[in-house]
C-alpha cells in the first residue's frame, strides 16, 4: 500500500482493496500512468506542471480519475438531543478543478475525472445518511463523489486570497452521488440495489 500523508487516503484505498476494485496509486506509478506521446509532448501545460491526483480506478463501466479531499463531519444535535445532519464541507481550490480538468483531456474520453471526498465522522453516520460508511483504524468514513465538469459548471468562489471554491449545499447534494459498485443487469441497465466485487462504477455525472 503507497505512503500517504493522509489517513484519508489511506482509508479510500483499503475500501478499494477490500472490494477488489482494479486502481493504481499514482504517487507509485506516475510515469506508467502517462497516456502516452501526447501527454508526454504537451508542453508548458503537461503532466510535469500539473498537480498530481491520487488515484486511476479501471472498471467495466468505465475509468476514474480520482482525487480524494478529506473533510472533518462534526456530530450535530438538535436541541432536543436528537441527531441532525451536519454541514458536509466541499470545498477545493481553482488549482485542484484545473488540474483534474487538465488531466481528463489527458487521458481521453475513456477516463472520468472526479473529486472523492471522505468524510472522516465523531461517530457512526446516522442510517440513512449515506450509503457507503467505512471503519478504518478505529475512524468511521463516509464518502461522496462529484465529477469535475458538474463541479465546474456549478462552483462558486469561496475565498479569493487562497484561490479556494465551493458548491452550495443545494449543489452539492444535487450533483453528489454515492461511490458505489451497482450490479448491472444483463439488458445494460444499472441495478440501484446490491454490491458485487466487480469493476463496475456508476455513472458519476448529474
Amino acid at each position: 500500500m503507497a505512503q500517504r500523508r493522509h489517513h484519508y487516503e489511506h482509508a479510500f484505498e483499503r475500501f478499494l482493496r477490500d472490494r477488489r476494485v482494479p486502481y493504481i496509486s499514482v504517487d507509485e506509478a506516475k510515469k506508467s500512468l502517462l497516456p502516452g506521446s501526447r501527454a508526454m509532448h504537451a508542453g508548458d501545460d503537461g503532466p510535469g506542471s500539473l498537480k498530481n491526483f491520487d488515484f486511476v480506478i479501471y472498471g467495466e463501466g468505465g475509468n476514474l480519475l480520482v482525487e480524494v479531499k478529506g473533510r472533518r463531519l462534526p456530530r450535530v444535535r438538535l436541541k432536543d438531543g436528537r441527531p441532525a445532519s451536519p454541514r458536509m464541507e466541499c470545498w477545493v481550490t481553482l488549482d485542484d478543478i484545473e488540474a483534474l480538468r487538465r488531466w481528463g483531456t489527458l487521458f481521453g474520453p475513456d477516463f472520468e475525472a472526479v473529486i472523492v471526498f471522505m468524510y472522516w465522522c465523531e461517530g457512526v453516520p446516522p442510517d440513512g445518511l449515506f450509503v457507503e460508511t467505512i471503519s478504518h483504524r478505529d475512524r468511521w468514513y463516509t464518502l461522496r463523489c462529484i465529477d469535475v465538469e458538474s463541479y465546474a459548471r456549478a462552483m462558486r468562489l469561496r475565498s479569493p486570497k487562497w484561490g479556494t471554491v465551493c458548491l452550495s449545499a443545494g449543489d452539492f447534494h444535487r450533483l453528489s452521488r454515492p461511490f458505489v459498485v451497482p450490479v448491472r443487469e444483463q439488458a445494460g441497465s444499472v441495478a440501484q440495489t446490491g454490491f458485487v466485487r466487480e469493476p463496475v462504477f456508476e455513472l458519476l455525472g448529474p
